[in-house]
């Protein structure tokens, strides 16, 4: 019994020693499994757990939701071998705490870390949104897409984009913090630059290819054409009128383009659809001649005019000026409006220009013929005043037809503007009609034609260069305005006041008084007459001239003047003294007594000439040969009478 115990304290130390080794190896043989993917067994599925040996001491539980595919169902089964991410050994149960979806990042990261070092792309999901970016799955790991790396250009809409598989490239990444940062933009771009060279390569115009459109714009729309974008603009998308892009197209569409310009240095590519289409402008002028009527549907409306659509890709416009026969200065929107059914008339067809100009008020019936028709020029009419103008009257003369009556026939003698002022807006008035233009559209009337001309037969007794008497009605600065023979207006200017220069004041006259002046220009028309007092002392200078002296008598002007003055004053003597009924035989010293007026006016001739002083003997002898001849011409004139 001794010898056992013996033994048996001998062999203690050794047995106790070798446990402590296999706990302490047991130990921390689990401190290295914690926090690390290990593979475990499936023991059993149930309910909403997954029971899993991962070969420690208790099994541990995984939800099944971490096991579901993509329809939602568990794609784990009994004695299946899993990959699990050990958590903790223990949890609030004892039971070991582990984690599918983190072997799953962890995996993931291991992956990723060798695809970044490679240079690599990626494939992941885009999931959701976040403050500056999104969200993108790539196989368990969660790695973060800015959103100026979405795409090439920025868009509106990344709705298409989201829950689809798409290539990355990994920028940034950073296990220890979880951080990882991807971009869809490199990836397109440089799939961009491949495709684009090999387009390039291959590009020319006139060739049809496929493309997506990209996005729309106000001015057009850019396709895609498989690693470069071109440009449709709206002008290019059809042959009729498209007024936005998004009429005819839509962003995602699959259009067939042709490339129409392109710039090889810049590499820009125009792009045209109604270029695969046949041109409707093609023998435009067979199909639409000249004076033919058409039906189309008005298009659009401008402030010259408005275009209709005659077929497809062929428009007219209907200029302003062609769409009624009386509306003049109205806004063609006021006449016609968009999408309006309307009759037009072809007015001419430049297929040059694509050009077709169109007549609206054509196919209506002109008022301006049916009024002729009814009216013929003299004819009197009754209208209401529409407007009153500075230059006229405007009468209405029919629902759509104006007639003017002008500031000059309005009155025979009062001026326009006198006679404007008695009028008024509203006001019935007979008008006789003096003229029809159809072509320029104008009708002219006349109020004073309605009575006969009171001055027309004065007019026809004054003619250009007689002496009449004018009764001063007005003095004005630059002349004098009279009246002749008491209702026909006339002027004399400042310069043909007098023949004396000192003496050409509008001053020295006052209204109402007479004076004599020669008709210089006479205007029947405008019922003017110019006159001059100056040319009426001319030619009375140049009458005494011709009758009291020469140019070789050598008398002067004054002897000339003198003379015939006192020949008019001694004739006006004779006159009141003989009376025209005297028989010279009752009288018989009547001869006598005018021997001595004679004798008596040639001493005050004599007299006057003696006023001016004799230059020579030779012309004393003139003047006194000229007094011998007055005399005896006064004393022939006194016996005859």
């Amino acid at each position: 019994m001794a010898d056992t115990r013996v033994s048996q304290e001998q062999d203690s130390p050794t047995t106790n020693e070798v446990f402590a080794d296999l706990l302490a190896e047991s130990f921390g043989e689990e401190d290295r499994l914690q926090g690390r993917v290990v593979t475990g067994k499936v023991l059993a599925v149930e309910n909403d757990f997954v029971l899993i040996d991962v070969g420690l001491k208790s099994e541990g539980n995984v939800p099944i939701k971490e096991f579901t595919d993509a329809t939602g169902k568990p794609s784990i089964s009994v004695g299946d071998d899993v990959d699990v991410f050990v958590e903790r050994f223990e949890g609030r149960d004892g039971a070991v705490v582990l984690s599918r979806d983190k072997a799953r990042r962890e995996e993931a990261w291991t992956e990723l870390e060798k695809v970044y070092e490679a240079e690599e792309r990626v494939t992941g999901v885009i999931f959701g949104r976040v403050k500056g970016g999104f969200t993108v799955d790539l196989s368990g790991a969660v790695a973060f897409l800015p959103g100026s790396q979405v795409d090439i250009r920025p868009i509106r809409d990344v709705a298409p984009l989201m829950g689809n598989p798409q290539q990355f490239q990994i920028l940034k990444m950073d296990r220890s913090r979880g951080n990882i940062v991807v971009s869809r933009r490199a990836v397109l771009e440089e799939t961009r630059a491949e495709e684009r060279s090999e387009l390039m390569s291959n590009l020319s115009e006139g060739k049809v290819l496929e493309g997506v459109v990209k996005n729309i714009t106000d001015y057009g729309a850019f396709v895609d054409l498989g690693g470069v974008d071109g440009l449709l603009h709206v002008t290019d998308i059809a042959w009729k009128r498209i007024n936005h892009p998004s009429e005819a197209l839509q962003v995602g569409q699959t259009i067939n383009v042709q490339v129409i310009r392109f710039n090889q240095e810049n590499n820009r590519i125009s792009l045209g659809m109604k270029q695969l289409e046949s041109d409707p402008w093609d023998g435009v002028e067979a199909k639409y001649p000249l004076e033919s009527k058409l039906n189309g549907r008005v298009t659009n409306i401008t402030d010259y005019g408005a275009f209709v659509e005659l077929e497809a890709g062929i428009e007219g416009l209907v200029h302003v000026s062609e769409m009624s026969w009386t509306k003049k200065n109205v806004h063609p929107g006021k006449i016609v409006s968009t999408s309006q059914e309307v009759e037009v008339m072809v007015l001419d067809v430049d297929p040059s220009k694509r050009r077709i100009s169109l007549g609206l008020k054509q196919c209506m019936a002109n008022p301006w013929s049916d009024f002729t028709k009814k009216f013929q020029v003299g004819a009197e009419v009754e209208g209401e005043i529409k407007n009153i103008t500075e230059f006229g009257l405007f009468v209405g003369l029919t629902d759509e037809i104006d007639g003017m009556v002008h500031l000059s026939d309005l009155d025979w003698v009062k001026a326009g503007e006198e006679v404007i002022a008695d009028y008024k807006k509203g006001d019935t008035l007979n008008v006789k009609v003096l003229d029809v233009d159809i072509e320029k559209e104008r009708i002219s009337l006349g109020v004073k034609q309605l009575t006969d001309d009171p001055v027309s037969g004065t007019l026809d007794k004054i003619k250009k260069g007689d002496i009449v008497t004018c009764t001063v009605s007005k003095v004005v600065d630059n002349g004098i305005e009279v009246t002749v023979m008491d209702d026909i207006p006339g002027f004399i200017r400042r310069g043909d006041l007098s023949r004396d220069r000192s003496e050409q004041r509008p001053d020295r006259f006052a209204a109402g008084e007479v004076v004599d002046a020669k008709v210089t220009s006479l205007d029947k028309a405008t019922r003017k007459i110019s006159l001059s007092i100056k040319s009426r002392e001319v030619e009375e200078e140049k009458m005494a001239m011709d009758e009291f002296g020469s140019s070789d008598s050598g008398a002067s002007l004054g002897d000339i003047l003198g003379a015939a003055l006192k020949e008019k004053s001694a004739q006006t003597d004779t006159d009141e003294e003989i009376k025209p009924e005297a028989d010279p035989k009752e009288h018989p010293n009547l001869s006598g007594d005018s021997e001595d007026a004679a004798s008596q006016d040639a001493s005050e001739e004599e007299a006057v000439a003696k006023v001016e002083p004799a230059p020579s003997k030779k012309k004393a002898a003139s003047k006194k040969k000229t007094s011998t001849k007055k005399k005896a011409a006064a004393k022939k004139k006194a016996a005859k009478k």
